[in-house]
């Protein structure tokens, strides 16, 4: 690992900004941005817009180092290039902000109130083309929606058995059990998976790190104690379906968790924005969510 981007994750000041929007998401974030479904008609032509999105986020002046520790990027953002070098080279050597790899491929259907990884074909071509193009870590997402025990507990051990692999390959994985907003559940939810993610973490043997990445708990700091864990590099909040607005107010209540917001971020930016418009609403979120991270309550 990178001594230099080792220091920025575990120390540096800001958030972690998700720009991993894959098949799933890319409609409503596109949606959001001003693009509808009718101008690409087709999937090649839907992730070129995404993709272009990405790089003008990226590319804005706002966008940097004093502010963003890290950017969580989609498997085909490795193909795209940006002032002449790849998106990971120009995030590290242009910006200071160290890249992330999203490795999963989706979620399976529903089982026991959750929704465990569908399997991960070539993750080790994936993980050793991400070495040589100088990643740092990757995330995988895994969904719960009820407060299943015993679903909580698969997803967690999918998560971490996982995790073991990626180390092994020398990369930081981002262990990522989200909890929906929506779910009737969802505090009883939160009370079973902080157990089940200590109960996992005090298992790892000294040289296998993680972060996590978590919804934001009804109870504020219920997570915080986990920060604190010496396997545990960082603790992340994911947004969710929380506006922007309520996602920081929370977080700002949660000790020792800085933002990954993807949605959060980008709310508001418009594709028919002047560079001048898009650019500074890009940093009015990006100093809101910075102060969530950075001041606490």
């Amino acid at each position: 690992m990178n001594a230099e981007m080792a220091h920025r994750v575990r120390s540096g000041e800001g958030f972690i900004a998700a720009l991993d929007q894959s098949g799933g998401s890319t409609p409503a974030a596109l949606r959001a941005y001003g693009i509808c479904e009718s101008a690409y008609g087709n999937e090649d032509r839907m992730f070129a817009l995404m993709d272009a999105m990405r790089v003008r986020v990226m590319a804005a002046p706002a966008f940097n180092k004093t502010r963003i520790v890290g950017a969580i990027l989609f498997e085909r953002s490795l193909n795209d290039r940006t002032m002449g070098m790849s998106i990971p080279t120009y995030l590290w050597e242009q910006r200071g902000i160290v890249p992330f790899l999203k490795v999963d491929k989706g979620l399976g259907a529903e089982t026991d109130g959750v929704h465990l990884l569908r399997r991960i074909s070539g993750l080790k071509t994936l993980l050793d083309r991400a070495i040589k193009l100088k990643i740092y870590g990757t995330k995988m997402r895994s969904v719960i929606r009820l407060a299943s025990p015993s679903g909580i507990s698969a997803i967690v051990a999918q998560q971490f058995a996982l995790g073991r692999l990626i180390a092994r390959h020398g990369l930081l994985p981002i262990i990522e059990p989200e909890i929906l907003v929506a779910s009737p559940e969802k505090a009883a939810a939160e009370a079973i998976l902080v157990s089940e993610l200590e109960r996992s973490l005090d298992l790892l043997p000294d040289d296998n790190n993680v972060m996590l990445k978590v919804t934001l708990p009804e109870v504020a700091d219920l997570y915080a104690g986990l920060a604190g864990h010496p396997r545990v590099v960082r603790l992340l909040a994911l947004s969710g379906s929380y506006s922007r607005a309520e996602a920081c107010v929370r977080l700002a209540q949660n000790h020792h968790m800085i933002a990954s917001f993807s949605r959060a971020l980008l709310d508001g930016l418009k594709y028919a924005m002047n560079d001048v418009a898009f650019d500074t609403a890009l940093a009015a979120s990006i100093d809101e969510i910075f102060r969530a991270s950075t001041v606490k309550r």
